[in-house]
């Protein structure tokens, strides 16, 4: 017959003096309250494991611990053995996840993120994430544990961001987050990545396409270029945006030991020597991979006309004031604007690309590939992006150049469609040699 055992109770526990040995005062259903001879009471629970071993816990010291929240100590491990799962393996697992939490916070797994991803950014790039992410992010869910953020909590800072209006960097926020929360995933943190129902989460702002203008307007362009009452360096960099039609700090920070006007060819690099003080100014080709630009006689020209303002420098685009700072940003589309043309509508220094872009399209004389590469689209995949960068279009790309440069001639006083002066009755029969 099983012993009766009369359950404790805190006067009872409060009178237990020590001994001159260790003593128990049991409370029924494992727990007891061990009485050392030191004076210390502790409470331990006695209980057999899932495997049938004997086992023992420890839950703290009387009277820190009275004897209500011993008790519901010992319901807890009741429950733990009734799902078949040993108190103590539980408890160290408990613990072991509550520090994991502790060194895996937000902040913690997004700077590991930045630290990895650093290594295929440009400096410049890498320091613009570091700073969105301790602007926006880490003040608000910086020193959470991953294992606890919710897709709810993760809204947090992107809504704050969407309120100042700063649409964009609310987008790159997301894409931060995302990709910060998939690393927590694939290093095992957590089971499922919380950040993906971000996606909608915040408003966007519609794509504002850079203006152009329609090719039919390219005599009057061409003319109030020719009679712009600008400074010559500003006269060329506009003509020169136009014949060559890259982009704005491609053309900017060009140096002149990327011109090798004995080939014909001016290399931008995939990234720059930086210039001290000159924001991006290691910027080289936008896909950070180094871009072929052919050149054709009428930019060998213009060129020849800027190696007389500048060529003692090292930039082409030297700036006004400082020959080692180039032109500012804002210099082709302020020249558009004193021609009469209203850059925010009209056409902007960036629209020339598209107008070349059409034209050698509606001139169906290219392979869109071709076209692509000379307007250094380059694809995102990797595989494909190596292959198209190769010069198998490099003929192509010098006949097309010259076309585009031979085109602007043409619509000098009157305008001729692409596919006209592509087919015309004196053009030569070079449609073959431009597909291939």
């Amino acid at each position: 017959m099983a012993r009766t055992v009369t359950p404790l109770s805190d006067p009872k526990c409060d009178a237990a003096k020590a001994r001159e040995k260790d003593y128990t005062l049991f409370d029924g259903k494992g727990l007891f309250l061990l009485v050392k001879a030191s004076g210390t009471k502790v409470w331990r629970f006695k209980y057999t494991r899932p495997d049938g071993r004997s086992g023992l816990a420890t839950f703290g010291n009387y009277p820190a611990l009275r004897l209500k929240a011993a008790r519901e100590r010992r319901a807890d491990a009741l429950e733990l053995l009734a799902r078949g799962q040993d108190p103590i393996e539980h408890a160290k697992q408990s613990k072991f996840e509550a520090a994991n939490a502790r060194a895996n916070t937000f902040k913690a797994l997004a700077l590991e993120w930045h630290a990895a991803c650093s290594r295929k950014w440009s400096p410049g790039h890498a320091t613009t994430v570091l700073r969105r992410i301790e602007t926006h992010l880490l003040p608000a869910i910086g020193e959470r544990p991953v294992t606890e953020l919710k897709t709810r909590d993760l809204m947090v800072p992107l809504k704050a961001v969407e309120k100042r209006d700063t649409l964009e960097t609310a987008g790159r926020l997301r894409q931060y987050m995302t990709g910060i929360m998939r690393m927590a995933v694939q290093h095992g943190h957590i089971d499922s990545n919380p950040a993906i129902d971000l996606q909608g989460a915040t408003a966007t702002r519609k794509a504002a396409h850079r203006p152009a203008l329609p090719l039919d307007r390219l005599p009057e362009l061409l003319q109030r270029i020719e009679a712009d009452s600008g400074r010559q360096l500003t006269k060329l960099a506009v003509q020169l945006t136009l014949l060559v039609f890259i982009r704005s700090s491609e053309l900017r920070f060009a140096r002149w030991g990327e011109i090798d006007t004995a080939r014909s060819m001016w290399e931008i690099p995939g990234e720059r020597q930086p210039i001290e003080g000159v924001k991006s100014s290691h910027r080289g080709s936008k896909m950070s991979t180094p871009h072929l630009v052919p050149l054709s006689r009428q930019v060998l020209a213009s060129l020849d006309q800027v190696r007389g303002l500048t060529g003692r420098f090292d930039l082409v685009f030297a700036g006004d004031h400082h020959h080692w700072k180039p032109m500012s940003e804002n210099t082709v589309n302020k020249a558009l604007r004193r021609m009469g043309y209203d850059t925010k509508v009209d056409v902007c220094g960036h629209g020339f690309r598209s107008m070349a872009c059409s034209a050698l399209v509606e001139s169906g004389l290219w392979s869109k590939d071709a076209v692509e590469r000379q307007m250094s689209h380059q694809e995102r995949n990797t595989v494909r992006a190596a292959y198209i960068h190769k010069a198998e279009h490099i003929e192509a790309r010098r006949l097309m150049v010259q076309w585009w440069a031979d085109y602007l001639d043409a619509n000098r006083e009157k305008h001729i469609t692409p596919y006209d002066f592509a087919h015309r009755a004196d053009a030569v029969n070079v449609v073959s040699i431009k597909r291939a």
